[in-house]
């Protein structure tokens, strides 16, 4: 199972969002530079995390991006429910229907477990989660993560 690139790309600018706050909002270039995403299709993430509520944004001088929750109550399960809209590794798990013997069949439950699962960890992670665990990484190392590109060749 692959998370679109919508969905990465999603939770990876919440996070600079939450990251970059604390000087008020923040500007979508600013954003899409950092985490090297185009500004167009960066725009068209954002856009489903400001009408479900967890981006506001702001015009004129001081406008951008900002946080408009608490990040102890944005659940990665919501973002993921919001900008990939399900998260199955079949269809059969998804709607049972699609498959007659379903309720039957032994691989159906392994998907069904395997798909719940990963629903559970991402219900129990919150952006103050990622939040934490990109400061712990970036201490380890000394510097921030190494730009996309730099990862790319790995």
């Amino acid at each position: 199972m692959r998370l679109s690139t919508r969905t990465r790309y999603g939770v990876r600018a919440l996070l600079d969002i939450a990251q970059h706050s604390d000087k008020g909002p923040v500007l979508l270039k600013d954003i899409a530079e950092r985490q090297q995403i185009s500004k167009d299709y960066l725009e068209h993430i954002l856009i489903p995390l400001k009408v479900a509520g967890l981006v506001r944004t702001s015009r004129g001088v001081q406008g951008g991006f900002s946080i408009a929750k608490p990040a102890t109550q944005i659940r990665l399960d919501e973002v993921v429910q919001i900008l990939e809209r399900r998260l199955a590794l079949v269809e059969c798990v998804d709607d049972p229907k699609s498959y007659p013997y379903s309720d039957v069949c032994a691989p159906h439950i392994l998907w069904q477990r395997i798909t719940e699962a990963i629903n559970q960890v991402l219900k129990s992670t919150t952006l103050l989660d990622l939040m934490e665990r990109q400061g712990t990484e970036e201490r380890k190392r000394g510097k921030q993560l190494p730009k996309v590109e730099t990862l790319k060749g790995r």
